[in-house]
């Protein structure tokens, strides 16, 4: 084509190819292209937005099908969820070490910065030397976790008694089939030692009976009471959470089934669930089975 096209040929010609388009859409029964006009043989092709620059014909593109188009698009997608996985777990390591750097740099009693740091060896968690001196002063048991550190002893008064008798024909409600044993403790009374609250305070004596099933979970639970009694960790003087009474022998925080019948609320069976929670409160004074 030589010489300028004017404006009348431009729109006859841009007429001319919508209509070629429609009805080749038509015959084909495809999708319309957007904006796109159709190449002519011999012809260049007038860009979209009407300025009036030719453009070579383009070579058509092949059509895929829905099968090659979730193909192509599949990876892309995988792509993207590999990029996200990794954005993920990149934050998440770094909060774990962020966390895990100020656990390692401040003490969890004081919650202040470890001054001359001190791990404890079995469970790894580190504390102040001086806060943990005066925690051990109290209990020789790792503050977080609970274990226990050398052997525990409290301040039960020193002069009572742990006395055992089994009694075959008595079945306690929940354990049919065994007999039961009873736990007798005798104190008589004395004056309060420097360990106690009050030293040189009087407290009464007292005789107290806890029972147990006679079988091998009550026998198993029987030995650690022993070992707790030695180590003088059944008992204390305070005040009484019953009576309000103060300066007496109390329990320390073990229970005990005082009741042969009542169930947990009245001290007694059956309560499926007793030997295990004396169990557990045994090992948290460090009176664990071997």
């Amino acid at each position: 084509m030589e010489g300028p096209i004017s404006n009348e040929t431009r729109k006859a010609f841009i007429d001319l190819c919508r209509c070629a388009r429609k009805e080749m859409s038509k015959q084909d029964g495809g999708p319309k292209r957007k904006r796109s006009l159709l190449p002519c043989v011999g012809v260049g092709v007038l860009e979209g937005d009407g300025e009036g620059s030719l453009l070579p014909p383009q070579p058509p593109q092949p059509r895929r099908s829905q099968r090659q188009q979730q193909r192509y698009k599949k990876p892309a997608e995988e792509e993207a969820c590999v990029v996200l996985s990794n954005s993920t777990m990149m934050a998440s390591s770094h909060n774990q070490s962020h966390s895990e750097a100020d656990d390692y740099t401040s003490c969890s009693i004081c919650m202040g910065d470890m001054v001359e740091r001190t791990t404890l060896e079995r469970c790894g968690h580190a504390f102040c030397r001086l806060c943990l001196d005066q925690a051990f002063k109290v209990k020789r048991a790792c503050p977080v976790c609970r274990q226990v550190y050398g052997q525990l002893i409290g301040n039960q008064p020193a002069t009572g008694c742990m006395m055992v008798e089994r009694d075959p024909d008595l079945e306690l409600p929940g354990h049919e089939g065994y007999g039961c044993i009873c736990i007798i403790y005798s104190f008589p009374p004395g004056l309060q030692a420097p360990e106690h609250p009050n030293p040189g305070v009087r407290y009464p004596g007292t005789d107290r009976v806890a029972y147990l099933p006679d079988s091998p979970e009550g026998n198993r639970v029987l030995g650690l009471l022993r070992r707790a009694f030695e180590q003088r960790l059944i008992f204390t003087i305070g005040t009484s959470m019953t009576t309000g009474m103060h300066n007496v022998i109390t329990w320390n925080d073990i229970h005990h089934k005082t009741s042969l019948w009542g169930g947990p609320h009245c001290f007694g069976y059956p309560d499926p669930t007793y030997l295990v929670r004396v169990t557990e409160e045994l090992r948290e004074k460090g009176i664990a089975a071997d």
